[in-house]
């Protein structure tokens, strides 16, 4: 394991800022093969359906309890981009960690899609995404570098601010099934589009009994108040803090190439005289 170590709070107890603003991307699901088409039902032809996710992690030191090999818990996960229950969408998520752990290999059938450990080093986490039969047949891969320390040497570690890094990611499903898109038509997670004309959906249909399910959105997570908020307004007042830092170290730049210009200019002036 490697030792090396983003998120946006208000008020006094604000998270480590470790590494880049949190990015943002979009990831377009393969469509399914021609031999898994009759498991997914019937296909919405030029429809795409959008799901936002957040993966990443949060580290906290555990100060005065941190030893040489525990110096550190945190927990990885995956979770709705504004906390919504993502088990409609996914059906189980498998995170790979370091050979070093017990059971390396940690399997959650269930959300919320995350997994909680101690330990002293930060390493790769590769995160499965397998999703329900009727959402596609085809698992997807993400990678996550844990995150346990924060990258700013002047930063001192504190048993109270954790290290935060998010990753926003809106998952694509192109030609979704009708039983798919009918079953999340007024599910909060899930960007849907504007249905063809005349078409009529199929009552949803539940991918489970709900009265069995655990609660599995975020938003009264024990760790929520440390979560990025991937919101429109947010991710604009990060672009122009980052531009305003843009701007001030050109103009630090400027200043100094002035100031050698004019040392140089100098030095001709005697070497003239």
């Amino acid at each position: 394991m490697t030792i090396s170590s983003s998120s946006k709070k208000h008020g006094q107890d604000q998270p480590e800022l470790s590494g880049p603003t949190p990015k943002s991307q979009r990831t377009k699901m393969g469509k399914s093969d021609d031999n898994d088409k009759k498991n997914l039902g019937k296909k919405l032809k030029d429809v795409e359906i959008s799901v936002p996710i957040v993966y990443g992690n949060i580290a906290f030191w555990l100060g005065k309890k941190a030893s040489e090999y525990q110096s550190h818990k945190w927990t990885v996960y995956v979770r709705g981009a504004t906390n919504e229950d993502l088990g409609a969408i996914i059906k189980r998520v498998v995170f790979q960690l370091h050979s070093s752990f017990n059971n390396p290999t940690r399997v959650v059938e269930s959300p919320p899609f995350e997994l909680s450990e101690a330990g002293w080093g930060e390493f790769e986490v590769a995160i499965t995404l397998y999703f329900h039969s009727d959402v596609c047949d085809k698992p997807l891969n993400l990678y996550h570098h844990l995150k346990l320390y924060p990258e700013d040497e002047n930063s001192s570690m504190s048993a109270k601010k954790p290290v935060v890094v998010e990753f926003y990611d809106e998952i694509v499903f192109p030609d979704p099934s009708e039983a798919f898109l009918a079953r999340l038509q007024s599910h909060p997670a899930v960007n849907l589009p504007r249905l063809p004309a005349g078409l009529t959906l199929p009552p949803p249909v539940p991918v489970e009994d709900a009265s069995k399910r655990r609660k599995g959105d975020t938003k009264d997570h024990s760790l929520s108040q440390w979560f990025t908020n991937f919101s429109e307004a947010d991710e604009l007042l990060q672009l122009a803090a980052a531009r305003q830092q843009v701007q001030a170290h050109i103009a630090k730049l400027r200043r100094q190439i002035n100031l050698i210009d004019g040392q140089h200019q100098q030095f001709k002036s005697s070497s003239d005289q």
